[in-house]
């Protein structure tokens, strides 16, 4: 299992800026990537045969690399539709495409999912994107998950799920904003702050909050068993599931 420190040292190498400012923003977040790195890695050990991941919302790389380096002999398909978020994981991540090791899809969840056969991968892992999906569209996902999935395949979600107690959510979430704005105002960068801040009305919008319940009846509804959330804090948590 690797160790935080470790995590830190490699990322911060590899990913650079864009990891140390999101270590900083959000540790929740990177901390949340390691442990979808280390759910991964303990199912590959369990496996003879090199597995086949796709990580939806690759983004700038945080959680890819963190997949690529739980087994050496895996292969990743790294889902993203935005352009500037995965031209920078391109660009950190060369050696593992050149590898054959890692491969981009520019489409977005629904279509890329739509486009692999049935029971044709081992994992399905993500983290901090199923969140931003609008909740329809989050459905046909799962649902998505869950066909493409080999029999025993693993669904690995480190994400925002929302408390049913509404009132502990909300205070989770307002010490979460404090903190945004206690590091942000201290090195002025009051642009990510705005940033920050309008993002987190949209995860918190009716139409897009995930709450726990209902995420755990959506994965139930397609067949999903075994769902477990393995670690929570605040407003985080790390979720896994078996087809």
């Amino acid at each position: 299992m690797m160790a935080a420190n470790t995590f830190d040292a490699m990322f911060s190498g590899i990913i650079g800026r864009e990891y140390e400012m999101l270590k900083l923003i959000c540790p929740s977040s990177t901390e949340m990537s390691r442990l979808v790195g280390v759910e991964v890695g303990e199912y590959c050990k369990l496996k003879a045969e090199p597995q086949r991941i796709v990580e939806l919302g690759g983004g700038t790389g945080i959680t890819t690399l963190s997949i690529l380096t739980a087994d050496e002999r895996l292969r990743v398909l790294s889902v993203d539709s935005e352009p500037a978020m995965q031209t920078q994981a391109k660009q950190s991540l060369q050696a593992w495409v050149d590898n054959e090791r890692l491969e981009f899809s520019a489409n977005d969840a629904l279509s890329a999912l739509r486009k692999l056969e049935s029971d044709s991968v081992d994992i399905v892992a993500s983290a901090y994107t199923l969140h931003n999906f609008e909740a329809g569209y989050r459905q046909q996902v799962i649902a998505e998950i869950y066909r493409v999935l080999k029999a025993g395949g693993q669904f690995i979600n480190g994400d925002r799920y929302a408390l049913d107690e509404i009132s502990v959510h909300t205070l989770n979430t307002q010490r979460e904003v404090a903190g945004y704005f206690k590091v942000l105002t201290e090195i002025n960068r009051l642009d990510l702050l705005e940033q920050w801040v309008i993002h987190l009305f949209n995860d918190e919008s009716e139409n897009h909050i995930m709450r726990e319940s209902v995420a755990l009846q959506q994965l139930i509804d397609v067949g999903f068993e075994r769902i477990q959330f393995k670690l929570r804090h605040d407003v985080n948590a790390l979720l896994t599931a078996k087809k």
